[in-house]
């Protein structure tokens, strides 16, 4: 046996080998390797110096069909053929003639101590399927081998070397594991399935069960027929809550039970149900066997072959929600009447005293040998108690939002105090009414109306808190600035602040974000209806203002209206001020009034005055006069609500047909004017003097001369 030196050797380079290997050598590339290098600088010494027995065993190795490799010696010097080198990968050509645990040290540790063992025992031995890591490609790889191990008898009678003999099993033992896995997951899917169709087949036995039992048991009706109607099966509940037994029911169709009023929307919902819908909810009646009918409320859900739908019996809330309703409604109809009837009594009290007024005065004028400055007395006191009469109808126009709307600069002190005795009277004879008013001009631009309705809706909001009785205090003062509140902080400004305080139950904390909602109310059914402090709160914000309340439970609150605060008006005087009368110098003026007495009287008036008027009765009588002729015509004057033809629609057609002719219009409530405001016309207010008319009349027809 070969012992080399143990002297570190190197193997030497290809280009240091030389030829001189003997022709027994096997063929192939590891052949030619042999053959080719010069061995007598290694351990092994000169080729011609081998023993025969290496010679033979390598030539053994080298003519092997499958893998094969010699380890010889015990430092166990590998030499192999082709096929080993391509089973080491990228260590061969390197790993030839060096000692095999140098150089295969991935499975070196396996290898080695199972040669060093046949060496030693020189018995061989097989292994199958061995898996070991390799390093073969630049990275750690699992293979698998089965090989043999031989020994090989040297000249001295010992052993000198080990034959291997390998298959590579890689490839097919990892396809065989592969093939495994599925095989494992396959059985484990089929046992999963077979597990979830059997608890599958308990749930659907669990569930037809209680479905059945439902289908029995329920106190709500249930139902199966065709997308046609037909009935197929019904539950027990029909005869119960409807009298008709099963049998009376199957194979007719539902239409023949359900009320004649209901039958539409119920083929609506029985159509949806048939293209698949789940109607979630319909309501209609059905016939009980006596003849009567009950409401009953449905839910249907198709399949591909008919509609399965449970209805449940409503019909005692049907008729408590229809009474219910009735009630309301009555409520609302007292409530109207009531309010109508305070609003009323409280009207004819004021009227009542202005009619005494002009009774008592007209009755005075007719004594004959009355002074001049009696007479003279008697006769302002009518024209003052009219003009407080027209007052008092405005502020119930402005109360109802029933007036022509627009914002105009008004002296908020003034407002305020002119209103203060109809709030009297609303709130009734035991709410103490304070003013705290300064006199210092506190002007702002608003629309008035809707201002005064603010103060009335925030005064009835307290006269409810108070319950009828306290005190109310009504304060008018300049403010520099808008408090924080709500989702805005302070803002800096010039602004009149209106506030309105009670002596009332107060509001809790928790209320007061929501006071102003439209239709919240804390107070009673019957008790109001939640619109009145909203109105507040809308008017402030459209007029770039805020409104503000403050409240202390059981003492009272405050409501503190704020609005833009601006520079006081110059004083002129306006169209409907009381001036001198205006001679008419022959103008020629169309009236248009259908109430025989106004028109008379206003005709006569005007021809007192100089004019030259004519009486029309209607828009249709008018415009026949215009088309006689109507260069006689100056002006046109007429009524808004007239029958038929509005004098709103009178004076477009005018505009159109006589683009010259000026209209003036008087009105003492219309609805046209109320719902879309009265810009751009010309108005006389009722009641109205002669006066006022005339210079109405002259300022419209200079107007209209200086635009010509």
């Amino acid at each position: 046996m070969l012992t080399p030196s143990s002297d570190e050797f190197v193997f030497p380079s290809r280009g240091e080998l030389s030829t001189g290997v003997a022709p027994m050598i096997g063929g192939g590339h590891m052949g030619d390797l042999v053959r080719e290098t010069d061995w007598s600088p290694t351990p092994l010494g000169d080729y011609n110096s081998w023993p025969a027995s290496l010679r033979t065993a390598l030539s053994l190795v080298l003519n092997a069909k499958g893998i094969a490799s010699l380890y010889w010696g015990e430092q166990q010097w590998l030499l192999y053929n082709d096929a080993y080198g391509l089973a080491l990968g990228d260590r061969h050509p390197l790993a030839f003639g060096r000692p095999m645990p140098e150089v295969l040290t991935d499975i070196g540790p396996v290898l080695g101590p199972q040669v060093a063992e046949v060496l030693r025992t020189g018995k061989g031995f097989a292994i199958e399927n061995l898996s070991m890591i390799m390093n073969r490609h630049g990275q750690d790889e699992e293979t698998v081998w089965t090989y043999s191990f031989s020994p090989i008898q040297g000249e001295s009678g010992g052993f000198a070397g080990v034959l291997l003999l390998a298959t590579e099993m890689t490839q097919q033992v990892l396809a065989d594991r592969e093939r495994d896995k599925a095989e494992v997951a396959r059985v484990q899917a089929v046992s999963q399935l077979k597990e979830l169709n059997a608890r599958l087949e308990a749930e659907v036995t669990r569930r037809t069960e209680d479905r059945n039992r439902l289908w029995l048991l329920s106190s709500d009706i249930m139902i199966r027929c065709t997308f046609e109607g037909l009935i197929t099966a019904v539950n027990p509940a029909w005869t119960d809550l409807l009298g008709w037994q099963a049998d009376e029911l199957i194979g007719q169709t539902i239409f023949e039970l359900i009320h004649p009023d209901d039958l539409e929307h119920t083929l609506k919902a029985v159509s949806l149900s048939a293209t698949g819908h789940a109607y979630a909810r319909f309501d209609n009646r059905y016939r009980h066997k006596d003849g009567s009918y009950r409401w009953i409320s449905w839910s249907t859900q198709p399949d591909d072959q008919q509609i399965n739908a449970v209805g449940r019996d409503f019909t005692a809330e049907h008729d408590a929600a229809q009474a219910l309703a009735k009630a309301e409604e009555a409520l609302r109809q007292s409530q109207k009447l009531e309010a109508i009837g305070q609003l009323t009594g409280g009207v004819a009290h004021d009227f009542n005293n202005l009619l005494t007024v002009i009774k008592s005065s007209a009755e005075l004028l007719k004594k004959p040998d009355l002074s001049n400055e009696r007479r003279s007395r008697y006769i302002s006191a009518i024209s003052d108690t009219v003009e407080r009469a027209a007052n008092v109808t405005g502020q119930l126009l402005a109360f109802a939002r029933r007036q022509a709307l627009k914002p105009e600069v008004f002296f908020a002190c003034g407002s305020v105090r002119s209103w203060a005795g109809m709030i009297g009277t609303l709130v009734g004879p035991q709410i103490e009414i304070a003013l705290d008013l300064p006199e210092q001009s506190n002007f702002i631009r608003a629309d008035p109306n809707q201002f005064d309705t603010a103060l009335v809706n925030m005064a009835l909001n307290a006269r409810d808190a108070m319950h009828g009785q306290g005190r109310l205090t009504l304060r008018v003062y300049a403010a520099e600035q808008l408090p924080a509140v709500r989702t805005h902080p302070a803002i800096a400004g010039d602004y009149v602040a209106v506030s309105i305080s009670d002596t009332g139950c107060g509001i809790p904390p928790e209320n007061l974000e929501q006071i102003f909602e439209p239709f919240y109310t804390t107070k009673g059914v019957g008790k109001g209806t939640g619109l009145g402090l909203s109105q507040v709160f809308g008017f402030a914000k459209q007029s770039g203002g805020e409104i503000v309340v403050t409240s202390t439970i059981g003492q009272g609150s405050t409501f503190t209206l704020y609005l833009p605060r601006v520079v006081q008006p110059a004083e002129t005087p306006t169209a409907l001020d009381a001036v001198a009368p205006i001679n008419g110098h022959g103008t020629g003026v169309l009236v248009v009034e259908d109430n025989i007495d106004v028109g008379t009287f206003t005709v006569q008036s005007l021809s007192d005055l100089g004019y030259v008027p004519f009486l029309a009765h209607n828009a249709q009588e008018a415009l026949a006069e215009l088309a006689k002729d109507a260069l006689r015509f100056d002006i046109v004057f007429s009524d808004v609500v007239m029958p038929g033809m509005s004098g709103i629609e009178l004076r477009q057609e005018i505009q159109r047909l006589y683009s010259d002719l000026p209209v003036v219009l008087a009105t003492g409530y219309s609805h046209a004017l109320a719902q879309n405001g009265a810009s751009g016309l010309e108005l006389v207010h009722k009641p109205y003097s002669v006066e006022q008319l005339s210079s109405v009349l002259q300022q419209v027809l200079r107007a209209t001369r200086q635009g010509t």
